[in-house]
This record gives C-alpha cells, sequence and structure tokens, in this order.
C-alpha cells in the first residue's frame, strides 16, 4: 500500500510540473471568410506632368468600400504561419482643395495581393497574432469620370505597385476546428496615375495609397 501511495504521489507531481500542451497546429491549414473594409488615403505625393496647372492646391481621395473576403493560412509551426488574402475592391477617387467636388476617376478596382508571415502568441482558446509581408496592388481597371471626361480625358491608366503590409488580429477559438476571426493590416503602397487624352498624356500623378484594411468573420481549421 505504502509503494502504492508513493507511485501515486510521483505521478501527481509529475502532472502538475509539466507544462500545459500547445495547440497541435503544425502542417494544418485554416480558412477564413470575413467581411473586410478597405480605408484607403490616396493623397498626390508628386506631380510628373501637368500642362493644364491643374495640381496646385489640390489633392485626391478614394471612396472606403466593404468585399467579402477569403484567408488561406497555412501553420509551419504552432506558432508560425503564412497567410495569404484573396479579395476584389472597386473604388473612386473625388478631388479635394482646389478641385473639391469633381469627380476624376471611377470603377477602379484593386486586387491587394498579400503574404504574411504570422506570429502566434498561445493563451488557450484566444490567440493573439501580428504578421508582416509583401504586397502588390494590382490594378484591373480604372475609367475617367465626369469631371475629367469633361475636359476631354478618354483614358486612365493606374500602375500595379509592391508594397509591405503589417498585421495585427485576434483568433478566438468556438469549437473544434473553428472559431471567430478579427485582423487589421496597414498597407504602404503607391501609385501612379496617368490621363490621356486622344492618346495623349496630359495629367501625370503619383498617389500614396497606404490603406487600412480591416477583417472580421470565422475561421475553419482542416
Amino acid at each position: 500500500m505504502k509503494k502504492l501511495t508513493i507511485a501515486a504521489a510521483l505521478a501527481a507531481t509529475t502532472v502538475l510540473a509539466a507544462p500545459a500542451q500547445a495547440d497541435d497546429l503544425a502542417g494544418k491549414i485554416q480558412v477564413k471568410v470575413m467581411a473586410t473594409g478597405v480605408l484607403p488615403d490616396g493623397k498626390i505625393t508628386k506631380v510628373t506632368n501637368d500642362p493644364l496647372t491643374l495640381t496646385p492646391g489640390a489633392n485626391t481621395e478614394a471612396n472606403d468600400n466593404v468585399v467579402p473576403t477569403i484567408a488561406v493560412e497555412y501553420f509551419a509551426s504552432d506558432n508560425i504561419s503564412i497567410e495569404t488574402i484573396c479579395c476584389v475592391t472597386k473604388h473612386k477617387v473625388a478631388g479635394t482643395g482646389t478641385l473639391a467636388g469633381t469627380a476624376l476617376v471611377k470603377d477602379v478596382l484593386i486586387v491587394p495581393a498579400t503574404v504574411t508571415v504570422k506570429y502566434h502568441v498561445p493563451l488557450g482558446p484566444i490567440k493573439p497574432y501580428v504578421g508582416v509581408g509583401p504586397t502588390m496592388f494590382i490594378m484591373l481597371d480604372a475609367k475617367p469620370d465626369t469631371t475629367t471626361t469633361g475636359l476631354g480625358v478618354d483614358d486612365v491608366d493606374l500602375s500595379s505597385n509592391v508594397g509591405v503590409a503589417i498585421q495585427g488580429g485576434v483568433d478566438i477559438a468556438m469549437g473544434e476546428g473553428m472559431g471567430l476571426s478579427l485582423d487589421a493590416k496597414k498597407y504602404w503602397v503607391s501609385t501612379t496615375a496617368k490621363f490621356y487624352a486622344a492618346g495623349t498624356n496630359v495629367l501625370e500623378t503619383k498617389h500614396k495609397l497606404d490603406p487600412w484594411v480591416v477583417s472580421g468573420g470565422i475561421y475553419f481549421r482542416f
């Protein structure tokens, strides 16, 4: 009986001394389905061609938009993952300052192709994370709006550019392999806008976009 008591005491001591076991996430895939708010900046940072002197005292702003997004994430270990997102967001660009009230560009379609490496802090069912990675804003389309078409502009080209993004968020488990996810990203990326009239470049400006991208939704882990 004494030997059994000693053995039980040693087993209890071993259990109490053992560290809490981390989630076994290595090799798993996580898919997030979210609603995402894209909140761009859009200010002019450089003017390279302005023969009609339209830009002194003027600036621009792009409207906000909410779109559905899907994020796919691979866990290389319990704490390190790689994530990419997929969405297309549509915007208009209006004038401010001396161009206040003008409609400059419409139907701007952007694919913010982004890959981030994330570090997850293990806190039981609540797992905050931070991440960083490259992005490329792919501009699929843009059209001159009413003000620019009134000035004879018949084509607009916005360049696709590479930038960087940082992110922070939290995953909250709600059951086996699923839960809530909240995420915020800050981007630093720019684009060059070229306006053409009958094939002639009549205005060229560089803009910082630098949007906040905030998301909320659910995740499924496989």
